[in-house]
């Protein structure tokens, strides 16, 4: 099983110890995934013996939800480049007088509307962003009715060739923002995503803020020094935060600019407004420190 394969089989697997799935959707999704009943159980009750209760977070009215920023989103427009391996689909949102380029990186769900919405955020605050598709390649994540085929489908990319998917996001990016600085920013496997990228080496960023994604092992980041780093955490998500320890000293390793933060309190993918594990609270500091990041930075 692939590191990919692996992360999000767990991520699978805590959502039903969470009680996010039933057992049968879980079992179900584990089987697009290619992982059998036996090895589904085992890894269902590895998952349950390492959780720990979850802490309880308020209730989000849709009032909290405005507060972290939703209302300042502007449009968003499907644009498509040549990548390394055909064509790249992606979502563009234009800033009128931008100040810098965001790549932003989505979950193991794909390109969907919250996604777009980070994009048209990021435009709302100045700067114009570019959401890129890494279902591309299997036409795109409209393709997948069934949005668990759209997750089974990206767990069996290469790394390596989403990593060269990234950088043609980039080439894109930088050809929309001429003489801007450039940014990425990732959510769940779009954070390891960033990770990744910046293990590849990637000297045209300037900033980088991967959201709880994990850290590829034994990380290099010296193709990428001169990027100021970002990392975002979340106090409940024991399974990714078992890897900010080895982000921490390779970036200390190759003297990065870089600041570690865990918000207390908020799990996994609390930044997602659409998701059950949304924190408000959480959501709206931790976006306050990436427009503070990039004010510094980008």
């Amino acid at each position: 099983m692939t590191p990919l394969l692996r992360y999000i089989a767990e991520e699978i697997a805590i959502d039903h110890v969470d009680g996010l799935l039933s057992r049968r959707e879980a079992l179900r999704r584990l089987a697009l995934l290619g992982v059998g009943t036996a090895a589904a159980t085992a890894l269902i009750a590895g998952c349950s013996d390492k959780r720990e209760p979850e802490a309880q977070s308020p209730a989000t009215s849709s009032s909290a939800r405005e507060t972290t920023g939703a209302q300042t989103a502007l449009p968003t427009s499907p644009v498509t480049w040549s990548g390394p391996r055909g064509e790249l689909q992606g979502a563009w949102a234009q800033a009128p007088d931008p100040r810098g380029g965001v790549l932003v990186i989505h979950e193991n769900k794909g390109l969907n509307d919250h996604i777009r919405s980070v994009a048209g955020r990021f435009a709302g605050t100045g700067y114009s962003a570019l959401a890129i598709d890494l279902l591309s390649a299997q036409g795109g994540t409209g393709t997948f009715a069934d949005p668990a085929q759209a997750t089974a489908a990206l767990a069996n990319i290469a790394p390596a060739d989403a990593v060269a998917d990234l950088k043609s996001g980039i080439d894109e990016l930088t050809g929309r923002v001429p003489g801007r600085k450039v940014a990425a920013v990732g959510f769940c496997m779009g954070g390891g995503m960033v990770w990744r990228l910046l293990a590849a080496g990637e000297p045209r960023l300037s900033a980088a803020v991967p959201f709880y994604g994990p850290t590829p092992e034994n990380p290099d980041f010296s193709g990428s020094k001169d990027v100021a780093v970002l990392g975002i955490y979340a106090a409940q998500d024991q399974r990714v935060n078992a890897t900010e320890p080895v982000a921490r000293a390779a970036l200390e390793q190759v003297g990065m600019v870089f600041e570690l933060v865990t918000e207390p309190d908020a799990n996994h993918a609390f930044f997602n407004d659409t998701g059950q594990r949304y924190n408000a609270a959480a959501a709206a500091d931790a976006w306050q420190r990436v427009q503070d990041w990039f004010a510094r930075y980008l």
